[in-house]
């Protein structure tokens, strides 16, 4: 009955003349590839790619494919904008600070030390001119930039030797990533960039005596719990890191605006999926590590101090030298000023009262 119905209203649409769907009639095929900075075992973090493929291809009936590489299946994670900029790929999953080489503007745009939490980094980015600022920005290296995802507030990261005091940070060999490794060596910390998939290896060996990542859930399957038991909170240079997508502009004016919209409707499915997941993961991780052996430190009030001090001199110097970055800068500040009057008065007091009445049972 049911194949008799269809074929007759297949007929029925026939003779009325009645069009099949625009996406089926006129759509291109399109087939990109998206290299990420991270390995695929980050699971979180790579599988927003997965989201933004499968949505992409389902929306546009397989018509539109984007096949992802994890880290170094093309190039190596900290190659990734390079490859969109010059055409290798038309897609990147990367954080921008790793970038700041080329302008530490690349870093305002993922994150800042003392910085924006993740819902102020997208609530600036969507309606507080963030967007407009990285378009104008991008548009430099021929990129077209979009939030694809978020780890909420990071941790301070893994050290080998217990860190008591602002003068236990000289001399230490610290992976970090981003702007927050120049003011570190501020502090007299000697900070190394490294890829994600090489952390572990540099940490173990001593090459390293502490790194940061991202959580509990990112940090446990990389397994620094195993070679450096003190885990440092908070991270104040990742309040609201951004994972970035970024797209070769040329590739992205080619596409039919039907496609820019799923892609970007995808992407922002996967930016708000990514920050779910590490809110939902984080803390039965955070106990496993503990029974692992981790043992939980806040950081010194003496380094938070001397930090919160040091970036702020580092961002005049370089706003000093830099007009693009300073107005980016000051756009951020101000909405990060503004954000934390309405925190003090509505999250801040809720968020106390609910840790105080958890610890009463």
């Amino acid at each position: 009955m049911l194949r008799t119905a269809g074929a007759g209203l297949a007929a029925g649409v026939a003779s009325v003349g009645l069009a099949a769907p625009a996406i089926a009639q006129n759509a291109p095929q399109v087939r990109w590839r998206l290299t990420s900075s991270v390995p695929k075992v980050l699971d979180a973090i790579f599988g927003a790619n997965e989201l933004v493929s499968k949505y992409v291809s389902e929306a546009t009936e397989g018509r539109f494919v984007i096949q992802n590489y994890a880290a170094g299946e093309i190039v190596p994670g900290l190659q990734a904008l390079d490859a969109v900029q010059n055409g290798t790929v038309e897609v990147a999953q990367t954080p921008l600070y790793y970038y700041l080489g080329k302008d530490p503007s690349f870093a305002c745009f993922t994150t800042m030390p003392f910085g924006l939490n993740a819902r102020q980094q997208n609530a600036w980015f969507y309606h507080g001119g963030g967007r407009e600022l990285q378009d104008e920005f991008l548009a430099k290296y021929n990129l077209v930039g979009f939030l694809g995802g978020n780890t909420g507030t990071q941790m301070g990261g893994w050290f080998r030797k217990e860190v008591k005091d602002l003068a236990d940070f000289k001399g230490l060999k610290f992976r970090i990533g981003g702007i927050a490794g120049q003011v570190v060596a501020k502090l007299g910390v000697v900070p190394q960039q490294i890829a994600p998939g090489d952390i572990y290896a540099a940490l173990e060996k001593g090459t390293i005596d502490a790194c940061e990542w991202v959580g509990p859930y990112d940090d446990e399957k990389l397994g620094f719990v195993r070679v450096a038991p003190y885990y440092y909170y908070p991270g104040w240079w990742d309040g609201g890191p951004t994972m970035n997508v970024v797209v070769n502009r040329s590739k992205w004016n080619d596409l039919p605006k039907a496609y820019q919209a799923i892609f970007e409707a995808a992407v922002a499915y996967a930016n708000a999926d990514m920050l779910a997941k590490y809110d939902a993961y984080n803390p039965a991780a955070l106990r496993r590590l503990v029974a692992a052996g981790a043992q939980l430190k806040p950081f010194p009030q003496s380094f938070l101090d001397a930090a919160w001090t040091a970036s702020n001199e580092l961002v005049a110097e370089i706003g000093a030298k830099n007009a693009g970055f300073k107005k980016i800068m000051d756009s951020l500040i101000a909405f990060r000023n503004e954000e934390y009057l309405w925190w003090q008065v509505g999250e801040y007091p809720y968020d106390g009262y609910m840790i105080r009445a958890r610890s009463r049972g």
